[in-house]
């Protein structure tokens, strides 16, 4: 198995990119220190490495609360991360389609990245941070009773309302990407 790392200058860029993104960003995560943050992603650098895969891929990730001792990230770019678009939902999708497949799928793409999908509590929780995808769709991880029957469910916002919806797994479009969660 591959370790995934970061160089020593790749360390740092990643962290004062992630400490600007907190500092300027302070609503999303009130009572929180960044001494503490950085400090826990320093002593899991793999998770780091995680946090610079969401970056690279447009995912703009910040800390959005903490919880049992882990900082949650999400990503909290304005419009689903532009790195991750053009996916059907999971693998066995992709799979099914006979024609135009897609590069990869959104679950491959989160684990090759050590990351989770957001699930539609998450992302309801984000909308609350603000207005994201008003111009993108996320797909969502799904509930299995809606997976097996074919389905996947994505996620907007639109009409200053979040709105749930479904689609064929093995769909994909280009502004339909996923957006994911880390725990540190």
């Amino acid at each position: 198995m591959t370790v995934n790392k970061l160089n020593a200058e790749e360390i740092e860029k990643q962290l004062e990119a992630s400490r600007e993104r907190f500092e300027n960003n302070m609503d999303r995560h009130e009572g929180i220190e960044w001494s503490r943050v950085e400090e826990k992603l320093k002593a899991n650098l793999d998770k780091l490495w995680s946090l610079s895969e969401m970056e690279r891929t447009e995912g703009e990730p910040d800390v959005v609360g903490e919880e049992n001792g882990e900082f949650i990230f999400f990503d909290c770019s304005k419009e689903s991360p532009a790195g991750r678009k053009s996916v059907c939902y999971d693998r066995a999708a992709w799979e099914a389609r006979k024609k135009h497949k897609p590069e990869t799928s959104a679950m491959e793409m989160a684990g090759s990245m050590g990351v989770e999908m957001l699930d539609e509590d998450q992302y309801r929780y984000l909308q609350n941070l603000g207005d994201f995808d008003n111009k993108t769709s996320s797909w969502l991880k799904t509930p299995e009773e809606i997976r097996a029957l074919g389905g996947a469910i994505f996620g907007d916002f639109r009409f200053n309302t979040v709105f749930i919806y479904h689609n064929g797994a093995d769909s994909y479009y280009g502004a339909r990407r996923f957006r994911s969660a880390l725990r540190v």
